[in-house]
């Protein structure tokens, strides 16, 4: 292929502007605030789990002692109806009297397991909502830290995307100068290799950054200046100025 040298040239201004549109991208893609996003996000999740497990844990506790209140007031509740029927005489049979005090020892005894039992669930009740009280602060603490890292991010992701469009519309330009079959070939390569083109300087291509044999230095040489010279190594457009040691 044939092209201008000073088209060759505008080469390296296109390949320029690529590679910092390269770094930008690299840059946005690869930010510290993302990889601790994710981290907090992942923590976020196990945390949530863990509340949800100690919800149910607390939601039951809760269920069963409201089971175990109702069966000491309904236990105290008969107590207190054989207790009144004995102390207002409505039982004057000897042996109903007997019995009926047997029961209420049998009562006492009974309502003394239930509270005991209630009391249990009560401080079991009362752990699980420590253990949910605190998840939700570990919850409310990552969630601020999330937000501020959130913030952030999307502002350097902001100023990184400004300059990624500053760098956009100092290449259309650049790029419009440029023949159509050279372009082409530019940027077929740098879909390829990320940047189409190298400055080859002191022997050396600036693409694979390796240093060129005397045999394909003599073969550069010799070559016209409006051929378009490939990198044997890397295939990108080697581009030719004072500094190529030629």
């Amino acid at each position: 292929m044939k092209a201008d040298p000073a088209h060759q040239l505008k080469l390296l201004e296109l390949a320029e502007l690529d590679s910092r549109a390269a770094q930008l991208r690299h840059q946005r893609a690869h930010l510290p605030e993302i990889g601790e996003i994710e981290s907090l996000e992942a923590e976020r999740q196990q945390i949530g789990d863990q509340q949800r497990d100690a919800r149910i844990v607390v939601d039951d506790l809760t269920a069963e002692q409201k089971k175990a209140d109702r069966e000491v007031e309904q236990v105290k509740t008969r107590r207190e109806r054989d207790r009144n029927r004995m102390e207002t005489g409505q039982i004057t049979n000897p042996k109903d009297l007997e019995r009926m005090q047997h029961e209420l020892v049998s009562l006492e005894r009974r309502i003394n397991t239930l509270e005991d039992a209630e009391l249990e669930v009560m401080e079991q009740l009362e752990e699980a909502q420590q253990v949910l009280d605190g998840l939700a602060i570990r919850v409310a603490d990552v969630d601020a830290r999330l937000a501020e890292l959130i913030g952030a991010r999307d502002e350097k992701q902001r100023e990184i995307d400004a300059k990624l469009a500053q760098v956009t519309g100092d290449r259309q330009p650049a790029a419009d100068e440029l023949p159509s079959d050279l372009l082409a070939l530019y940027e077929r390569l740098r879909e390829q290799k990320g940047v189409g083109a190298a400055h080859l300087r002191a022997r050396e291509c600036g693409g694979c950054q390796l240093t060129l044999d005397a045999s394909e230095i003599a073969r550069i040489r010799s070559a016209p200046e409006d051929d378009v010279i490939r990198c044997e190594e890397c295939q990108r457009i080697l581009v030719r100025t004072d500094e190529s040691g030629l």
